[in-house]
């Protein structure tokens, strides 16, 4: 029995759709930090370098909380807003620099409605 069997089915869709975006941010926003002096056809190749790792992580969680976890499309897409929510604001506040706003609070507790309504039974 592997490790990977052990893991409910949810938590695995989870923590794959995490790592995949942590590897998106990087992706996407990366570049302003690291080749902020390089041609945007440099940056753009590295960041599809990059997002190739998000892909092999994004599509198997999407399998896998579609397929097997029971997760509608739209609970999934719910899932990674709220996941990219979490990723981005201590990207954005350690990695680039950015001040924290207290608007990255109030998108949070927006996502959390929003969690409530594609989890509610309807």
């Amino acid at each position: 029995m592997s490790l990977l069997s052990t893991i409910p089915l949810s938590v695995q869709t989870v923590l794959l759709l995490v790592l995949s975006n942590v590897f998106m941010t990087f992706a996407w926003y990366g570049h302003l930090k690291n080749l902020a002096q390089a041609p945007w056809y440099t940056a753009a190749l590295v960041s599809w370098a990059i997002a190739l790792f998000e892909y092999l992580l994004q599509v198997p969680a999407n399998r896998i909380g579609f397929q097997s976890a029971g997760f509608t499309v739209a609970q999934l897409k719910i899932i990674q807003e709220v996941i990219t929510l979490t990723v981005f604001v201590p990207f954005a506040v350690v990695y680039l620099k950015q001040p924290f706003k207290w608007d990255f609070v109030w998108a949070g507790l927006c996502m959390v409605g929003a969690v409530y309504f594609m989890f509610r039974q309807s």
